[in-house]
């Protein structure tokens, strides 16, 4: 900013320093100025204002509805934001005037005639939604001019039997409360007429909304206006006012007579969709736009009334330009269309509604708009209330009053110029901050650059210019007079310049608001400091530097000075002795010095408070008399009187024994001696008979309640930095006779769920083999073998479980408490498979382990256990006697878990045995604390030489939160034995504050004799192990290490001293697998692979990655000669995994387990080809495919149109739209200028940003001219194109979803591939940016495919519907509304071939295939339709890729009858299934689907399945949609895409052509090749002859299903046009005007009928 005015107008926050001794820079932030040294009363600002001018309560009473505050004034600094707090409510019944609006052509004879018999529902429909009501009635038909209106006087006289005359909108009734006016009125009327299929229903909306007065919209009610029509609708610019000579634009005014009739019909065009919009708005009309079947079914209607109550959303009407304003949530994002949840009769909070001001518009200040732009009154109101907070907002843009009275010729600018705000502007020929400088001195002093002591012009950092003025060489870093500070050089904290918390300004911090220090690192606040109880330092510390400093109290504290965890849970057991010392002078602290160093006092007191009271109640035996004493411990609330935090009362009374029969225990103890010798002979003489009673009893109902199995324990409470191990071995107790061997099943469940990108599933088996010390080494020879042995038997099992890999990181271990078994070996390795597999992993798992086998591996039955990151599921086995065995639950520690993680284990059932569940759960909790240290060796091995005598191991402590800490050490034997090769060590290392190492010596002893003459020793290892951390510390990589001893020097000469590893190799001399491989993307197209050099000398490392998915044989593998690997030239946002082994003279050592990592996402490429329905020379549908490098996730995209000339240079102004759902990639633009050739370009946005542009240009007067009107399709944006700065206010989409015919997912167009969330992708419709000549095309069948597969060893119902569908899918009527929250659409199936002769059936309308095993299947159908009765179904089948055999037909006689069961089928290989009806008249045409049953076949017998495993079924996809573009009028190019799941790989296709109606030969081709889209041209067609085309793939399994495709290419006195007709099953006639197809085209009510280029 040149000025003090423009200063404080560039926007909030800035100052201006008038101070005309200030040397820092005049214009910046407040704070900013202030560091530079100008004086704070000098410091111009500018402050704008908010205030509340009428807020008035919301009255309940009051039934209608309400916001508050109702006025509110806002200035606002150029780029300022505020945010308004509004409340919001509705009535429970308001007032309401509902309008019917409805379509009085012909076809709408027998609804009107419905309606007139609505009376009594009518009445119960509105008393429903409200007691103050209104009802009118208007009626519509369409412009009385040609074309729209039969113009001869016979049918403008009645244009039907029994008719009205033509006319545009007539309002019948006047809103009215009378019902039974409303009805008689009703009554007398009657339906008129006009010509073409579309209707003027938005005339009608239009004048509805304008004309309150005459339709007698009420000020404070609801407005509901209901439009009813079963046709499409005209709309502005759609071409039919063009043939009808009306060219002016509608002017938005009422123009109804007294009559009620619109009079300006044939003087204005019809209003545009975003017209609509807009006036609805403005008259808070919400528009329902219904199928009338529906209309007023009063559940229906309620729904959708109380579905537009309850969602809505908060927007501004007439808002300045120079303003921006969004209705946010209570997380503070700004909410969608509908977030404002309005609940009838209750006040809404409705959140936050955030008014900004910009800065800029257009590069242009806002303070240097015109006033209107930048002033006004906004009204912010739900959408369909009337009610509304005026807000005026205003631009505040100040000037400084110094600038109006500044010193001319002042002294300080040394005569040569004014002193304006205390800066000199200096007159022509003088320069420099006081103008005492010529700008022609022709030398320069350096000396004048040179500030107090320095002794380099500008510090050496800048240029000396005229007048001693210092330019810096990087301003952004150098400041200052002299360039003598630099802004990297603060103060930092934490490795951060300010603590990232302030700016570098002079040399010094000037820290952001909230923040103080010489680095800005201590907050000014206390929240950091703040306890439990909202206190500061619970009252026993003060807070320095956003941190408590707690007195010594002698307990351990937390960050707060409050007790910690530990303290209060072993509450009881710490203050014990002092207790004891103190209420009784006994126990280990008797004498007195050490009594008085007990951190509290205890109080006598007669009686104790209850145990709700109180933190604890404790009781403990006193060794001297025997007594037990009772106190209690609660947290002291008073720091002043109890600085230790417990407040302690002890009960007077101790609780002694009598004493008088002391002298019974002997005699006692006797008799109970000799009784077990009794009963121990009568027991050893009587086995035979025990045995027998045991088994009888065991078999008893009264004996069977009486053995229970449950958890010992009822909760564990852990403390994560005190974990050693991921599981818990958690007892289990058996309890009654012990006879008999009982299974438990087991499950538990995480809290905390966290889905990774490669679920992997731990598993856990007991081998039936005895566990040995060499297992538990994974390089020993006995565990590669017995990790193999079981590799292949797992992999053979589990690949029964689809998308299962092979299994890795395979380990042995044994468990101690796992009664008879317990010397057996327990399994764990990893299976990676889909998350969604785990219930079927499970029961294959218990499966095997009952039968004792895994494939060929011998199992021990009842025990196993399968994991994923957030659940497990096990079984343990109680064998005869056991009476105890533990659980291994996983604990399921992540990173993210919350601060206090809680756990439940299940004892679920017992599949075995006769035991009943007692305690059937046990809670596990674990707190995890932030640590303040963490302990760890430097290394997981160490080699020192015996000869020197000693071995320092290193300790590292990593310091989070400075102050003293403790950890516990200790040595234990390996091969090495305590005073023999070392002298074993234990203890605490104390660390004080600032402490990083300490070192721990280990004295080494001498060989014996007898050692040192043995020529092959074994090595000698020990062990020294990290536990107990304290004060808040934690264990971190390494809480363990092994110390190897070396017996001479050069036993370890390769090896650096005290960094190597007991061993560096395994037994065959290969080297061990790098450790502890670490895998990080770098880039979208790199990562980072780290890993530890394995013991030994490695020649270098091999590292294999391939994409995940992938089979590892695939796999790139790079040498590298050093422990870290760069991965390039990867794909963006790919799944990687990747191994590393060293090798060495001896070949390749092992393989680490895999590593997995996902490179980042990169820029999108540009979208596909751009496509254009050119509906209007001045409307377009611009639709584009997804770019086929999505590089991430597609976010958004943005579709950019500019008039440009014939040279390519724009002409007019960019418009921009940015399109928020990727989903929706087509665009509906309006009002683009006539005859003005454009440039559109469309671009997509992912997680890192905005891609390349795909563009294209047109002029969409050069296309071929449309017919009358075009549907809109549903959910695509609609832009008008003249709306200005305001198109954001048009950017729409409809609310509702195509729906299918049953069976259907999607809607029934060719495929699935093109459909996008239920909706239709134009691509598919209208394909290409330039179309030369236009085809008649219908889509072909598709098949979509449902399967639910439940899991193996069950019920193996897979449901599969197979739908043909030979329409295009279809809807009532398609609308746009922005603020329609509710359309009633009528969906039915899609109709047969309209060629089939009267009473032959139609195609059966959906196929099902359900699986009942490997080799059978049931093939149902849903009955066709049929004028006249079914005889009976033919089915016929045979193997898709052809065979010697086949087909097979079965005849089903029983018309009743849809279903048949086929047996003996070949697993695993494809079916072609074709189903049709008969009745009188013949055969109908056949319902065909593609179906395979995959399952696991024996490899010597591929066509035997195995018995018991599971199936499932699937079907091959036909290839892609069929585009076809006219090349002339006998040739065309087709072209498609490859198969989404070929049945095998694809070496071409086949397309066969033919005439529909036959005649002709069939021409076949042949296409090979396998590549993404495949094209063929197509020539020596006939004009005018539809076609059909067959697409079929060649794979190396045979032929897949077929994708059919009907088109025609139709000429008609040289013009093309183009037909698509979408039917439904009503039976209402439609007349086709001005073509060819002049005759009823039956059963086509409400269908989609496109034509194109008339």
């Amino acid at each position: 900013a040149k000025t003090c005015s423009e200063c404080l107008q560039s926007g909030k926050g800035c100052a201006y320093c008038p101070d005309e001794t200030f040397n820092g820079p005049r214009c910046d932030l407040y704070e900013n100025i202030i560091a530079h040294g100008c004086s704070a009363a000098a410091v111009i600002t500018a402050q704008s204002e908010m205030q509340i001018e009428r807020e008035e309560s919301i009255n309940i009473a009051l039934q209608q509805s309400q916001v508050s505050p109702q006025q509110v004034s806002m200035s606002f600094l150029p780029g300022e934001e505020k945010v308004m707090d509004v409340k919001v409510f509705s009535p429970t019944k308001g007032p309401l005037d509902l309008y019917i609006l409805m379509d009085f052509s012909n076809s709408m004879a027998d609804d009107l005639d419905n309606l007139k018999r609505m009376g009594n529902e009518l009445a119960v429909l509105v008393k429903k939604l409200s007691d103050d009501y209104t009802i009118g009635f208007g009626k519509f038909v369409d412009k009385v001019i040609e074309p729209q209106t039969d113009m001869r006087p016979r049918k403008l006289k009645e244009p039907w039997p029994d008719s009205d005359s033509p006319f545009s909108f007539k309002n019948v009734i006047k809103l009215t409360s009378d019902l039974n006016e409303f009805t008689s009125k009703l009554q007398r009327e009657r339906i008129s007429g006009n010509l073409d299929a579309p209707e003027g229903g938005f005339d009608a909306i239009l004048q509805a909304a304008v004309c309150g007065d005459k339709i007698g919209w009420r000020k404070d009610s609801t407005h509901l206006l209901v439009f009813s029509t079963e046709s499409a609708f005209h709309y502005e610019s759609d071409g039919a006012n063009v043939l009808s000579g009306i060219l002016m634009r509608n002017d938005e005014n009422c123009h109804l007579d007294d009559d009620g009739k619109y009079t300006e019909d044939t003087n204005q065009d019809y209003p545009s969709v975003p017209t609509l919009v807009r006036v609805l708005s403005q008259h808070n009309i919400i528009p329902i736009f219904a199928c009338f079947e529906h209309m007023f079914h009063c559940d229906y209607f309620s729904i959708a009334f109380e579905s537009i109550r309850s969602k809505m959303s908060i927007r501004a009407e007439d808002r300045p330009k120079a303003f921006l304003a969004d209705f946010l949530t209570s997380s503070g994002s700004v909410a969608q269309y509908g977030a404002l949840n309005i609940k009838p009769g209750a006040i809404v909070r409705s959140g936050h509604y955030y008014i900004s001001a910009q800065r800029m518009i257009d590069d242009q200040p806002v303070c240097g708009m015109n006033p209107d732009e930048k002033e006004g009154t906004m009204r912010v109101k739900p959408t369909t209330f009337n009610d509304a907070v005026n807000v005026k907002a205003s631009i505040l843009c100040p000037t400084c009053a110094c600038e109006q009275k500044p010193i001319r010729r002042s002294p300080k600018c040394h005569f040569h110029g004014d002193l304006v705000c205390g800066k000199c502007q200096c007159y022509d020929g003088w320069v420099s901050t006081y103008c005492n400088c010529t700008a022609s001195s022709s030398t320069v002093d350096t000396s004048l650059c040179i500030g107090p002591g320095m002794t380099e012009a500008c510090s050496g950092r800048g240029d000396c210019l005229e007048c001693g003025t210092c330019v810096c060489y990087n301003p952004d870093q150098f400041e200052g007079q002299y360039c003598q500070y630099d802004r990297t050089q603060c103060q930092r904290f934490g490795g951060f310049l300010c603590n990232d918390r302030g700016s570098c300004v002079m040399g010094q911090c000037v820290c952001a608001q909230g923040w103080e220090g010489n680095a800005c690192e201590c907050p000014k606040s206390n929240q950091t400091c703040l306890d439990n109880n909202g206190g500061i330092c619970n009252g026993r510390g003060k807070c320095v530097c956003g941190r408590c400093e707690c007195t010594n109290s002698g307990n351990e504290m937390t960050s707060t000075c409050e007790l910690s965890a530990q303290v209060v849970l072993g509450a009881c057991e710490s203050t014990r002795s002092c207790v004891q010392c103190q209420s009784w002078k006994t126990g280990e602290k008797k004498d007195e010095e050490e009594c008085n160093k007990c951190f509290f006092k205890s109080v006598m007191v007669d009686e104790l408070k209850e145990r709700e009271k109180v933190t604890d109640v404790c009781s403990f035996r006193d060794e001297d008399d025997d007594c037990t004493y009772y106190y209690t411990v609660d947290l002291s609330k008073d720091p002043a009187l109890n600085p230790g935090g417990l407040e302690v009362e002890v009960l007077k009374k101790k609780d002694c024994p009598p004493a008088s029969l002391l002298w019974l225990l002997p005699l006692l103890l006797f008799l109970l001696l000799l009784l077990a010798l009794l009963l121990l002979c009568c027991w050893k003489y009587c086995a035979c008979c025990k045995t027998c009673c045991q088994s009888c009893l065991a078999l008893l109902p009264c004996c069977k309640r009486g053995r229970m199995v449950g958890f010992k324990e009822d909760e564990y409470l852990l403390r994560q930095s005190l974990l050693t191990s991921d599981h818990l071995d958690t007892p289990m107790v058996r309890t009654g006779p012990p006879k008999g061997t009982d299974v438990v099943r087991w499950k538990v469940n995480d809290n905390v769920h966290r889905a990774p990108n490669h679920p992997q599933f731990p598993l856990s088996l007991r081998l039936n083999r005895l566990f040995s010390e060499n297992l538990s080494r994974p390089e020993s020879r006995d565990a590669e073998q017995l990790r193999k042995e079981v590799a292949d038997n797992l992999n053979e099992v589990y690949k029964q479980i689809p998308g299962a890999q092979k299994i890795q990181k395979t380990s042995f271990r044994y468990e101690r408490n796992a009664g008879k078994r317990q010397d057996y070996t327990i399994m764990d390795t990893v299976l990676s498979a889909p998350r969604s597999s785990y219930p079927d992993i499970v029961k294959l798992t218990e499966k095997n382990v009952q039968s004792g086998n895994f494939s060929d591996l011998k199992v021990v039955p009842g025990y196993y256990t399968v994991e994923t990151d957030r659940e497990a599921a096990g079984a343990v086995e109680f064998q005869e006697g056991v009476e105890s065995v533990d659980v291994h639950v996983p604990l399921f520690v992540k990173d993210e878990d919350d601060d206090k993680k809680q756990l439940q284990v299940e004892a679920v059932d017992v599949p075995l045995g006769i035991a009943e569940i007692g305690k059937r759960l046990v809670n596990i909790t674990i707190i995890k604390e932030h640590a303040s240290s963490v302990f760890s060796f430097l290394q997981p091995a160490y080699t020192y030489s015996r000869q020197d005598g000693v071995a320092n191991i290193p300790i590292s402590r990593e310091i989070v939160e400075d102050g003293r800490t403790q950890v516990t050490y200790r040595t234990r034997d390996l091969t090495a034995k305590d005073k023999k090769d070392y002298v074993t060590v234990e203890g605490d290392l104390n660390y004080g504050p600032g402490e990083t190492q300490k070192l721990v010596p280990v004295r080494l002893l001498e060989l014996g004799e007898k050692d040192s003459l043995l020529e092959d020793k074994q090595v000698k290892q020990f062990v020294m192990d990290l536990s107990n951390p304290r004060q808040g510390a934690k264990l971190g990589r390494y809480p363990r290490t092994t110390v190897t001893i070396a017996d001479s020097p050069g036993d370890n000469d390769a090896l650096q001293k005290g960094y190597s590893s007991p061993k560096c190799s395994s037994p065959s001399g290969l080297l061990m697998s790098p450790g502890n491989p670490k895998a990080k993307a770098t880039g979208p197209r790199n990562i980072r692979l780290n890993w530890e050099p394995p013991l030994g000398n490695p020649l270098g490392y091999k590292v294999k990655y391939w994409i995940y998915g992938d089979p590892e044989k695939d796999a790139t593998v790079l040498d590298v000669k050093t422990p870290q690997a760069e991965l390039t030239n990867l794909y963006p946002y790919c799944d990687y995994e990747m191994r590393v082994c060293a090798y060495n003279a001896m070949g390749d050592g092992f393989d680490t387990d895999v590593v997995t990592c996902q490179t980042l996402e990169d820029a999108p490429g540009e979208p596909g080809r751009l496509a254009f329905n050119v509906i209007s020379p001045t409307v377009t549908q611009l639709s584009w495919a997804e770019p086929a490098e999505t590089n991430g996730n597609i976010t958004a995209y943005e579709v950019v149109y500019t008039p440009i000339d014939d040279d390519m240079k724009p002409v007019g102004a960019d418009k921009k739209v940015k399109i928020d759902n990727p989903k929706k990639r087509m665009l509906l633009i309006e009002n683009l200028q006539n005859a003005q050739t454009y440039q559109y370009k469309v671009r997509a946005k992912n997680g890192v940003g905005w891609g390349p542009f795909r563009d294209a240009t047109i002029n969409l007067a050069s296309q071929p001219a449309r017919p009358l009107s075009i549907p809109i399709i549903p959910d695509i944006p609609i832009v008008d194109a003249e709306a200005g700065d305001e198109y954001d206010g048009y950017l729409m989409y409809s609310n509702e979803v195509l729906k299918s015919p049953a069976g259907s997912k999607t809607p029934s167009v060719s495929g699935d591939d093109y459909m996008m969330n239920g909706k239709w992708d134009q691509n598919f419709l209208f394909p290409g940016s330039s179309v030369t000549r236009n085809m008649s095309a219908s889509s072909s069948p598709m098949s979509t495919l449902s399967s639910n597969y439940r899991g193996a060893g069950g019920s193996f119902t897979t449901e599969t519907t197979t739908t043909y569908l030979t329409g295009s899918g279809k809807t009532d009527t398609f609308h746009h509304m922005r603020e329609m929250k509710s359309v009633f659409l009528t969906l039915a199936s899609v109709f047969p071939d309209a060629r089939l002769a009267p009473g032959v059936p139609d195609t059966p309308s959906r196929l099902v295939f359900s699986a009942l095993g490997p080799t059978a299947l049931k093939v149902s159908w849903q009955e066709p339709h049929c004028e006249k009765d079914i005889l009976g179904y033919c089915v016929l089948y045979q193997l898709l890729n052809g065979g010697t055999v086949g087909p097979y037909r079965i005849n089903v006689t029983n018309p009743a009858e849809n279903s048949v069961i086929i047996q003996d089928l070949l697993p695993n290989h494809s079916y072609l299934f074709k189903v049709k009806a008969q009745s009188q008249e013949g055969w109908g045409p056949e319902r065909e689907g593609v179906i395979t049953i995959e399952s696991a076949v024996d490899p010597k017998s591929p066509l035997s399945p195995v018995p018991g495993s599971p199936f499932t079924l699937s079907t091959p996809s036909a290839p892609g949609p069929l585009i076809f573009t006219a090349l002339s009028p006998d040739s065309l190019q087709l072209s498609w895409e490859k198969p989404r799941k070929p049945n095998g790989d694809i070496l071409g296709y086949v397309v066969t052509c033919e005439q529909l109606h036959g005649g002709g030969d069939i021409r076949s081709f042949q296409v090979n090749g396998d590549s993404a889209e495949t094209s063929l041209t197509v020539q020596n067609l006939t004009e005018n002859v539809p076609y059909k085309f067959k697409v079929q793939a060649r794979t190396t399994q045979g032929f897949g299903p077929e994708r059919e495709g009907i088109i025609t290419i139709e000429s008609q006195d040289g013009a093309i046009f183009v037909v698509i007709i979408i039917f439904d099953q009503t039976n209402v006639p439609l007349v086709v005007p001005g073509t060819k197809m002049n005759k009823k085209l039956q059963k086509t009510r409400g269908g989609l009928i496109i034509f194109s280029g008339l």
